[in-house]
Parts: C-alpha cells; sequence; structure tokens
C-alpha cells in the first residue's frame, strides 16, 4: 500500500489544537465524502462517519486535536505568557516556532531561571516581534491558540513531523474507508474533539452510537531508542495491540478478536503496555452500561513534540487491521 504523503503532510498543517478543531474537520470531510452513506457533526464538534449496515456496530475513533498553548497574559514589551492545553512539556517547547490561526509566528523563549531541571511552563514565553502591548494586541488576544511550526520531512520508511498525535490516527482512518469492505456490520468512523484535555468528544460520540465494539486509533510510545523507557513497542513492529494503559484495560475476549484478526490476515502486530496515558477507548468503555473498548496504536517516537516519527510500515499495518477488524 503506497503511502499517501500529500493526505498525512496536509493533515499535520491543519491548525487545530484541542477545542479548535474546525480546520481538521473541514480538511477531513472533503476526503471522506463518497466514502461513506451519512456525515454528522454533534454539538462538541465529534465528526462522525457512518457506513450503514444491518449487522454489529463497529466503531472507530481517531482524535483530531493537537497540544498547544493559549495565551492568558500580553505584558507591556508585547511578550505573551500562556498555559498549556493538553500534555505539554516546557522541555519540548523550548525555542520552538509557533503558529497561530490568523498565521502569526513566534518563537518559544525562556526567562532567567536558576535551575533547568525544575523549568516549568510559568518560566516560558512568546517572542512574535512586537515592541509593545498594544501592537500585540493588533495581531493576537488572550485566549488565543497557538501550536508548533515545523516541516513535514519523510523518507523511504518513516514520516517526521507536527501532529502526529492524532493526525495519524485519522490518517489510518481516511485511508481504511478507501479500502473494499465485505461485511453487514454497521459501521462507525468517528474523528473526535478535545482528546488531549480529557477524552471529552469520545464521550459523548459513543454515547450516542453505543456501539458492540469501540476501537480507539492513537499513537503509542516505543521503547527502542537510547535509554528508552522499558516497552516492547517498537518502530516497524507492525500494529501494536493494546493491553493496557492508565484509562482502560482491555477485555481478554477484545485482545484475542485482535489477535487473531491480525493472524488470519497475515498482518504484523505486537502488544502494548502502557504505564502511562490514555486514549478515546478509555472513555468509551466506562459509557452507557459499559463497551467493549479496545486500541490499535501506531508507534511513534517523540510524543507531544514538534518532530514525532512513525513507519509507513506500521501505518500500513494499522490500516489493515482497522479493515480486517471492521470485517469480522
Amino acid at each position: 500500500m503506497q503511502f499517501n504523503s500529500k493526505l498525512m503532510n496536509e493533515l499535520s498543517d491543519c491548525f487545530s489544537p484541542s477545542g479548535r478543531e474546525k480546520n481538521v474537520r473541514e480538511y477531513i470531510t472533503e476526503q471522506v465524502k463518497g466514502l461513506v452513506d451519512e456525515i454528522t457533526v454533534d454539538a462538541l464538534g465529534n465528526l462522525v462517519c457512518h457506513k450503514k449496515g444491518t449487522g454489529k456496530k463497529v466503531m472507530f475513533s481517531a482524535h483530531m486535536d493537537q497540544i498547544g498553548l493559549l495565551i492568558t497574559d500580553i505584558d507591556d514589551k508585547g511578550f505573551l505568557r500562556f498555559c498549556a492545553v493538553g500534555g505539554v512539556s516546557p522541555y519540548k517547547m523550548l525555542d520552538q516556532r509557533v503558529v497561530f490561526d490568523n498565521k502569526t509566528q513566534g518563537i518559544v523563549c525562556v526567562e532567567k531561571v536558576d535551575d533547568y531541571g525544575k523549568l516549568k511552563i510559568s518560566n516560558l514565553y512568546i517572542d512574535i516581534m512586537a515592541t509593545s502591548k498594544e501592537e500585540a494586541e493588533k495581531v493576537v488576544s488572550i485566549g488565543d491558540m497557538c501550536v508548533s511550526k515545523t516541516s513535514y520531512y519523510e523518507n523511504d520508511g518513516y514520516v517526521m513531523c507536527n501532529a502526529l498525535d492524532d493526525r495519524i490516527g485519522c490518517y489510518v482512518l481516511i485511508e481504511a474507508l478507501k479500502q473494499n469492505f465485505k461485511t453487514d456490520n454497521d459501521l462507525y468512523f468517528s474523528f473526535s474533539v478535545q482528546e488531549e484535555v480529557g477524552c471529552r468528544g469520545a464521550k459523548t460520540s459513543s454515547f450516542a452510537v453505543e456501539p458492540d465494539l469501540f476501537v480507539a486509533l492513537d499513537v503509542t510510545a516505543t521503547g527502542d531508542t537510547l535509554n528508552g523507557i522499558k516497552m516492547a513497542v517498537k518502530l516497524d513492529g507492525g500494529a501494536a495491540i493494546k493491553l493496557r494503559d492508565n484509562s482502560l484495560l482491555v477485555p481478554v475476549e477484545v485482545k484475542e478478536l485482535m489477535t487473531q484478526v491480525a493472524e488470519k490476515n497475515d498482518i504484523k502486530y505486537q502488544y502494548e503496555v502502557l504505564e502511562f496515558g490514555g486514549t478515546d477507548a478509555g472513555a468509551a468503555h466506562i459509557n452507557k452500561s459499559g463497551i467493549r473498548s479496545g486500541c490499535i496504536s501506531i508507534p511513534s517516537r517523540n510524543i507531544h513534540s514538534g518532530h514525532e516519527i512513525v513507519s509507513k510500515f506500521d501505518v500500513n499495518e494499522c490500516i489493515k487491521l482497522a479493515v480486517a477488524i471492521a470485517n469480522k
């Protein structure tokens, strides 16, 4: 399966921090038109694409939002203070270029600190090259958000860009929708909002659909870097079938279903045990009277940075696994 570089590049370039997903939602809507029977947007902003069937309800979900910064103050010199939207590391943001929805750009700087080992978001500020508060307020207001601004790069085997968490999950679902489905299952492909601030979108979308099976598509960490965390997931190891994170203990029957489907369809897979974090599946599984939930994870390096990395091979295996589960 050839990697769709244009789609991935354009997805990653959409300005859509949590609560401001309009740009990427409109882009995805254009990509899926003609591939599904019905497209709806709920009150929270989730984009739900429905391929109608008479069988069991199977729901897939990838979140559209990305982490960002929200402006809290503009000082007399035109410098911007901010708070985090989602899991922002001050170390990963330091010296990063950022962009606002109106295309204004700036750089994240640090005030003088005595101990860089104790760096906090409150020690950082944004320089947008304004010389006064009045000049800054012409382009930025309190409450505006910005995100990392980096360039897209890929080689034969890998992709490195901004917001792969979770635009790569969105990519997987869009490409999955282009494949052949041979099933009577009632299929829902949801592109959710506000995952980075508490998996809020998946709570409402899964409540509305009440599927028999819910499968999140999201990134996961790897243990294959220098002095990396101790976990079995690695790039080029295939689709990662989640067993656990801080929001979900995957039911044995869901693990077995996903494993059997992968093996039957010659899909390379690996098991993921994550000791932190969570996904849309964590919100979905405790909805209504309980929803069987699992997650197909895309191994990724440098999560929540402006330079996340994934393997094209792993991405393709995730697409194949999603389609095979839908057809089960």
